[in-house]
Parts: structure tokens; sequence; C-alpha cells
């Protein structure tokens, strides 16, 4: 997993929650890193479990609602550090349907070895969208933080609905569906 992710996730733990709390849970996670993280570094994605976990101890928040307010914030940033990548889609349907293809290719493109998750989308007869989301790396609530947050930046104009469906193998699936917001 990209570096940039552990950087951010643990700027959001300091932002929220105080420096003292993002080097307790550093130090109790007993990382293969010591937790020293470059933005364009690659590290287990075990270590974001080991953090979100400790940080979950430390907080007394859900591990699903602390990684989800995580996803939310990482959208954010991406739309700061990435504003290409947003600035000529008109709405968060068209940005989602072009996550795999457009985004992921360019993070395939600078790291060929990135391990992604797949996502398929279909526009729905209600106006909305239907994505399905499927990653060996078990971060549907990341995902779904995502969402939420390009919900956001878009305006607010869906409600977004999860459905946990059976994985394939090791990998975990998920449907999202928007729908207009009434």
């Amino acid at each position: 997993m990209k570096g940039i992710v552990f950087t951010e996730f643990l700027d959001m733990v300091d932002d929220t929650f105080g420096y003292e709390t993002t080097e307790t849970i550093v130090s109790k996670a007993d990382l293969p890193s010591g937790g020293a993280y470059t933005g364009v570094g690659t590290y287990s994605h075990g270590e974001i479990f080991s953090l979100v976990t400790q940080l979950s101890a430390e907080t007394k928040v859900q591990i699903p609602q602390l990684v989800k307010t995580f996803g939310e914030h990482m959208l954010g940033r991406f739309t700061e550090m990435f504003p290409d990548f947003f600035s000529d889609v008109p709405d968060v349907l068209a940005f989602l349907e072009n996550v795999d293809d457009y985004i992921h290719g360019e993070v395939r493109r600078l790291y060929p070895n990135a391990t992604l998750p797949t996502i398929e989308t279909r526009r729905t007869d209600e106006g909305g969208l239907e994505l399905i989301y499927k990653s060996p790396r078990q971060m549907g609530d990341f995902a779904e933080g995502l969402i939420r947050g390009a919900v956001g930046h878009y305006g607010n104009g869906y409600v977004c609905k999860r459905t946990d469906l059976p994985g394939e193998g090791e990998k975990q699936c998920v449907k999202f569906t928007l729908v207009p917001r009434k």
C-alpha cells in the first residue's frame, strides 16, 4: 500500500485526536516499518489495520467508523492534491464511473505493481449508480468513505446505500448504490 495512505492517516489522527494519540498508536502497533512512512514508499496494508485497531482502542470509536471517516478525509485530500481528477468531471456519477479507468489507470502507470480494487459501475433506471467494489484488502469501509466524500464534494445530491455481498475467494465484495436525494 502506498505511503501516502499512511502519511494522510497519521495527519488525520494528529488533526482529530492530537499528536500524543498519534505517537501512542504508532508505538503500540508494533509496525514492521516502525511507523516511519514516506508518501511514495510501499508498505504492508496490514500496518494500516494495526494503526486503526490501536486508534479504536485509544478513542473507543468503532473501527468501521474510523475507516469510513478516513476515506472521507482522503477524498478531500485527493481533491486538493490532484484537482485535475475532479475539475472536468460534471458530477459524482461520472466521477465514480471513471475511477477504475482514469484514476486507477494513472496509479497503475506510476506503480505497475500496485494492488488496486476492481470497480464496476452501471447507471440505474432511477437516475443513480450501482458500484461493485472487489478487493482482497478488505477495505470496503474505506471505499464507502471515499464514495461519501465524493458525494459531498459534488454537492450531496445522492444518498449512498451499502450492501455487503458474498466474497469471491479472499476478495471482499460490496455493492454501493447511489440514489438521488429527495
